[in-house]
């Protein structure tokens, strides 16, 4: 019996942390703010002053989300001299992020069609709260 409480609270943990990683994820990824960082990210490592340039905004504000994005694990910072610079904090990462946006964009309301032969009531259209039910 306490062999099997044991493996039972080793599954739980294991399940609570992957759970606190998603949700670190998601309260990164929640805020648009946060998530135009994490997509200019994707494309080259960047500096709080140059992000702020880039996405029209505060080097305080750049400072702020870079420090939550920090603290969830998701970016990493490299001290230059005088600068920091921040970049995804794993290949593996930037790799699952790209592939989030290609899926997001892939189930997008506005992308047409495969051929003119669709069947498919929910493909070109978004469905309504009765033809969900119905």
């Amino acid at each position: 019996m306490f062999g099997q409480y044991s493996l039972y609270s080793q599954h739980m943990l294991t399940i609570a942390s992957r759970v606190d990683v998603m949700n670190r994820l998601g309260r990164a990824m929640a805020d648009p703010t946060r998530a135009r960082i994490l997509l200019s990210l994707l494309d080259k490592p960047g500096y709080p002053v140059q992000l702020a340039h880039d996405l029209e905004l505060t080097r305080s504000n750049v400072s702020n989300h870079l420090t939550c994005l920090r603290g969830c694990g998701l970016v990493v910072a490299t001290p230059e001299g005088r600068s920091t610079r921040y970049e995804i904090s794993d290949p593996h990462l930037a790799h699952a992020l790209n592939d989030v946006v290609n899926v997001v964009l892939a189930v997008d309301d506005g992308t047409p069609c495969a051929g003119d032969n669709c069947n498919d009531p929910f493909c070109c259209t978004p469905a309504t709260a009765t033809e969900v039910t119905a």
